[in-house]
């Protein structure tokens, strides 16, 4: 098999994994060296400045030792298989940059021999590419779980960004889905990579030489409907991973079914709409201070697929509404649906001059046709309406009927090199 059938197989297979991104580092070039990360750009991503970058999305290889379930590559599939060496990697990664094709790398694998093994192939790419080739572009590696800490250091001194999929939301799921892996062997390398990520960022302060580990941080992912968790049991987890692992991001992944297995639904199509409302309210937790016990409850596990998260927790909540434009706190500025972080920080500053006044909310960028049912103006409100929620939920849904049409619009095709 030639580099090429490698190539078409391998980023086939890479497609499924959903947390490809490359923001939040900044590692600068050398002039004795290729690339750097602080400049922008056949998959894409987006930094958090807005910039696309364009990333070398593979695995190592698709011949998998594990059958769970959801995988595409799980071992009991009858497909072609395909491994590439570390070489084949480093010079792949290398020829595509030089022709401005990628801005970096971003490799997984499927578990070949074990763990280690497998691991051990992956840093020595990573390795490879800074150390020989004095590679200064965005490297992303998946950790392989089960792996020795030793190599997961490796993978962070090596890497911008290392990540752990988690997979399913709770152990009894990942028994019955997935019987070889151990929810232990998920959770210690996120545990390490986050104590290493804290260390890194201490000894950065006291010495601008200290090596960096991770420097673009940590990330998991979720598959969203292959198990019967609720939208508050992830959650609740996404916010348990955010406060002890020092993690970047949580990426949701609807359950697209790929495999012929009882264990698994039966959907007629991804859950899309629930994978865009859970990214919703993962925006809540890690910007707007929202906790999982305000988005939902036992009583009502599941996310409103009519209203994105923070217009259901308004409406669920009228004795904190309206708020006051011209008096409010940043804090409840930002509960207010249709004001997000960019326009409440606005809001602040411009009443350091004047008070606002209802065409200023608008300059702002302010999203009115939602806000107006939740906030005053100099005590006068923009909207006179009924404020029961049943009456103002009916207006909501009349005056915003476009948005689960936009969600569940099909998302880009990633770009393929060769047809």
């Amino acid at each position: 098999m030639d580099i090429q059938e490698k190539l078409q197989i391998l980023s086939g297979a890479a497609r499924y994994d959903a947390s490809c991104a490359s923001s939040g580092s900044s590692r600068e070039g050398s002039p004795r060296g290729t690339g750097n990360t602080s400049q922008g750009g056949i998959c894409h991503s987006w930094s958090d400045d807005g910039r696309c970058i364009s990333l070398l999305k593979i695995l190592l290889s698709n011949d998998c030792r594990y059958d769970c379930a959801y995988c595409v590559n799980r071992s009991s599939n009858p497909m072609p298989r395909a491994s590439f060496t570390a070489r084949e990697v480093v010079d792949l990664t290398m020829d595509f940059y030089r022709r401005n094709y990628i801005e970096g790398l971003f490799l997984s694998s499927a578990v070949m021999k074990g763990p280690d093994q497998t691991m051990e192939e992956m840093v020595r790419v990573a390795e490879i590419l800074r150390n020989e080739e004095r590679f200064g572009g965005y490297i992303h590696l998946k950790v392989i779980p089960g792996s020795s800490p030793e190599l997961v250091r490796r993978a962070g001194l090596a890497a911008d960004r290392i990540s752990v999929n988690i997979e399913l939301p709770s152990s009894e799921s990942l028994h019955r889905l997935a019987p070889q892996k151990r929810r232990e062997s998920i959770l210690e390398p996120m545990k390490l990579i986050g104590g290493q990520i804290g260390t890194s960022l201490v000894e950065r302060r006291k010495s601008r030489n200290a090596p960096r580990f991770a420097p673009a941080g940590q990330s998991t992912q979720m598959i969203i409907g292959a198990s019967p968790e609720t939208d508050f049991q992830i959650l609740k987890l996404s916010q348990g991973l955010y406060n002890r692992m020092n993690l970047k991001r949580v990426y949701y992944s609807a359950f697209v079914p790929v495999n012929d297995d009882n264990r698994l639904p039966v959907l007629a199509s991804p859950p899309l709409l629930r994978e865009h409302r859970l990214y919703q309210a993962d925006w809540l937790l890690r910007f707007y201070g929202f906790s999982a016990e305000e988005i939902l409850s036992d009583d009502a596990p599941d996310l409103d697929e009519s209203f994105d998260p923070k217009t259901a927790w308004a409406l669920r909540h009228p004795e904190f509404f309206p708020v006051e434009i011209n008096r409010a706190d940043y804090g409840t500025l930002l509960r207010v649906p249709g004001i997000g972080v960019t326009s409440a920080k606005r809001i602040i500053a411009a009443r350091r001059f004047s008070l606002i006044t209802p065409d200023g909310m608008k300059k702002i960028g302010v999203v009115m046709k939602r806000a107006k049912y939740f906030i005053t103006c100099s005590g006068r409100p923009f909207e006179k309406t009924d404020q029961q929620p049943a009456r103002l939920r009916q207006r909501l849904l009349l005056g915003d009927g476009s948005e689960s049409a936009t969600a569940l619009a099909p998302a880009p095709r990633q770009m393929v090199l060769f047809s």
